[in-house]
């Protein structure tokens, strides 16, 4: 397979390695993607663990929860611009989504958009959004939501004005406001740093398992004269670091005064001075645009062609 300068390119985006070993990388791998990070990374020279989605659409993130803090649901709405995206009739739809989302039984964007549309029974949801993009002149996207409901509390958490939003799901017995401030923080936790698992507890053991192999290969082209027992050594540290910058709870507390104190442990000792029970259950972590392609163009083109030159 002939490998393009492109190719090369987007390699060399994903896991931040030389140009000529990612070329190496794909000629051994006949162009595989994600082999080619494998090979890398086996060769200590590249720390990425699978190809990573690019962030490229526009739009926002809303969220919406019940004010003792038992239902909530989370909604990414999509837009061709960052422009309509900040646009003050765009927000308010995303946010009656989140809201309609929350207090209605729906299981999946399909069924929703089918269902009647709540501030005008008469119209369904996508016969709302057609009127929105003829209003806004710019296609718009209901592309995914999730919903939660707890006998604990749930908290939300909104970045850079919708570009990132998380809830988070905590087993109490107390009521949210007496916890809103630690969920919060964690939720804040949770945007900065995009945990992947609760715990090392929700971490698949095939996911492990492969990840020692990789990193048993890495080790042993490091240290070649190493016996099994430093390379076992090796690897197991590797996995140790590895899940403690993936999962919640053993990730460093960011707001941490001695830089050393954990998610967990913050969970813990803020429930131990207010005197209730806590546990982190669950996250929700949305990234506007995550895993999808914007379409590139030259504005000048684009400017010309709108002209009609």
């Amino acid at each position: 397979m002939a490998i393009t300068a492109s190719m090369v390119k987007e390699l060399r985006e994903i896991t931040g390695a030389g140009m000529m070993d990612c070329k190496k990388a794909l000629t051994a791998t006949d162009g595989d993607m994600d082999k080619a990070i494998e090979n890398l990374r086996e060769n200590g020279l590249a720390k990425a663990e699978k190809k990573a989605g690019r962030i490229a659409a526009e739009g926002i993130v809303a969220t919406d929860i019940s004010a003792d803090g038992k239902v909530a649901a989370i909604v990414e709405v999509n837009s061709e611009t960052d422009f309509v995206a900040k646009n003050d009739t765009f927000k308010d739809f995303v946010a009656a989504v989140a809201k309609q989302i929350a207090t209605s039984d729906v299981a999946d964007v399909e069924s929703f958009m089918d269902s009647a549309w709540a501030e005008d029974t008469s119209k369904t949801v996508k016969e709302q959004l057609a009127s929105m993009i003829a209003t806004i002149g710019e296609n718009m996207n209901i592309r995914r939501f999730e919903k939660i409901n707890t006998d604990g509390v749930v908290v939300s958490y909104i970045h850079a004005g919708g570009k990132i939003g998380v809830l988070v799901e905590a087993k109490t017995e107390a009521s949210v406001d007496d916890v809103q401030e630690c969920l919060k923080n964690v939720a804040m936790q949770v945007a900065a740093l995009n945990a992947k698992y609760v715990s090392d507890k929700e971490v698949d053991q095939d996911y492990i398992a492969h990840e020692k192999e990789i990193l048993t290969v890495q080790a042993k082209n490091e240290k070649p004269d190493a016996n099994d027992k430093i390379i076992e050594g090796m690897v197991l540290g590797r996995i140790k670091k590895e899940l403690k910058e993936i999962c919640l709870l053993d990730q460093v507390y960011v707001k941490a005064e001695d830089g050393k104190q954990s998610v967990g442990k913050y969970v813990e000792e803020f429930a131990k001075a207010k005197g209730v029970s806590l546990e982190i259950v669950k996250f929700v972590r949305f990234e506007t645009g995550e895993g999808l392609e914007k379409k590139e163009e030259n504005f000048a083109e684009e400017v010309a062609k709108q002209m009609g030159n």
